[in-house]
């Protein structure tokens, strides 16, 4: 081939991959070489373009025999989270829900520093409860209490008046009357303790006034 048609042929070429390399817009700064420079002095390439042009490594500027190609470095393909192994993906852990106010009390059982049954579990449970259910702390109302269930029944949980069906430690009448402060009314002096002693604050305010009533008329 004679040297105006190579210079042609490789005109055309780099024309077609100077305009290419524009339209894509990757044009980047090369440090011209003596291929570079042959190769715009060849065409009506300036020495920038062709530059740029033996850059990208194209097709025609290889076949030249100009300058060996630059490859270029291939992103890492980014990996969805949902395609990560579980040991991968980080666990984070969801929030404990905040315990309610009413789990987080302590819970303390009461129990009684005397046997079951007896006058003094009895009186114990009598006097814990006056102040806890019913906020009668005073040491009087409580003594009322005790005379006026010693005259009823002794605090004798079993007592049962066989005449009149009056039954346990405040002799409800009849003693089914009992059950609306628990099923245990018969046996559990707790049970009946509770009862009489609502009994006494709606019909008489306190112990006090119920002892009084009974001293009265010889029943409350």
């Amino acid at each position: 081939m004679s040297t105006t048609a190579r210079t042609g042929s490789l005109r055309r070429r780099l024309v077609v991959v100077a305009a290419s390399t524009l339209a894509i817009g990757t044009l980047s700064a090369v440090v011209p070489t003596p291929a570079i420079v042959a190769a715009s002095a060849a065409t009506t390439l300036p020495v920038s373009v062709a530059g740029q042009v033996a850059a990208i490594g194209t097709v025609s500027v290889i076949e030249a025999g100009l300058v060996a190609p630059k490859v270029r470095a291939v992103p890492k393909a980014v990996v969805p989270r949902a395609a990560l192994p579980k040991s991968i993906v980080p666990q984070v852990a969801a929030p404990k829900a905040a315990a309610p106010k009413s789990v987080a009390r302590v819970q303390v059982a009461t129990v009684a520093p005397f046997r079951f049954g007896t006058v003094g579990y009895n009186q114990w449970w009598a006097k814990a409860l006056m102040a806890s259910r019913f906020g009668w702390t005073s040491p009087a109302q409580f003594q009322c209490l005790v005379t006026l269930w010693n005259r009823e029944s002794h605090w004798n949980y079993k007592a049962h008046n066989g005449g009149s069906g009056a039954h346990g430690i405040p002799q409800a009448l009849p003693g089914s009357k009992m059950r609306s402060a628990g099923s245990d009314w018969r046996t559990n002096p707790v049970t009946q303790i509770l009862w009489g002693l609502g009994y006494v604050e709606r019909r008489y305010s306190t112990p006090c006034g119920a002892l009084s009533h009974f001293r009265s008329l010889g029943w409350y």
